[in-house]
């Protein structure tokens, strides 16, 4: 209990207010799901309204006006349930703060909102399923490519080895393949390219410096 007290403790705020805004998300849906909350079908309305959907980049009739340009954003504040929000709320505790102090609030907000667009991005090119798509792994796959990225060129410039960052990328590559095939190929693989991809991107037009520049 100490430890986690002292880990919320620790915890920069804008991360602390995204889990809070997850949490109350997820927990909206929950509780449709119930029947606390008296809209039939709240969770799939919720999901035909903010998910990703990829029919809607072709011949698919919007919702509203603007739903196939504000779904590259919007599906990335909604989970499938409860484990699905605290298996990628833990992953925005351990990674997030690592991040944020690197760049700051500002330009973490910026990494992590370009990485959802890169995951969304990602899906709509790479995947040829006509599933909805939700979640905020997308992101967070970002944040990994932003810490990654930040760690390549830190050994480059000081001509460290690259086996860590090497290595790294090969264990995300394989966790990707092997959670594609336990959740029977439901894993938007896509969506943790794209936002992996994005994130790199971000984090070196974010902070292009090196630690031995930093040290000067």
């Amino acid at each position: 209990m100490m430890r986690l007290r002292e880990l919320f403790r620790d915890m920069p705020r804008v991360i602390l207010w995204m889990i809070v805004l997850y949490a109350l998300i997820e927990g909206a849906l929950t509780a449709g799901d119930a029947g606390l909350i008296d809209i039939p079908r709240f969770r799939s309305t919720v999901y035909e309204y903010a998910g990703f959907w990829p029919g809607l980049l072709g011949d698919w009739r919007a919702n509203y006006p603007g739903q196939p340009a504000l779904m590259f954003l919007s599906y990335g504040f909604l989970h499938s349930g409860l484990m699905h929000l605290v298996v990628n709320m833990l992953t925005l505790g351990s990674l997030g703060p690592a991040v944020y102090h690197r760049v700051g609030a500002r330009k973490f907000l910026l990494i992590y909102a370009l990485a959802i667009l890169g995951g969304a991005a990602g899906f709509a090119v790479l995947s040829d399923t006509f599933r909805p798509m939700v979640g905020a792994s997308g992101a967070l796959f970002g944040l990994a490519g932003a810490i990654l990225a930040w760690e390549y060129v830190d050994r480059f410039t000081l001509k460290e080895a690259m086996w860590p960052v090497i290595r790294a990328v090969v264990l995300l590559v394989a966790l990707n393949v092997v959670l594609y095939y336990a959740m029977d190929r439901l894993l938007a693989w896509e969506a943790h390219l794209g936002g992996f991809v994005m994130g790199w991107i971000a984090a070196m037009l974010a902070d292009p410096r090196s630690r031995a520049d930093s040290d000067d």
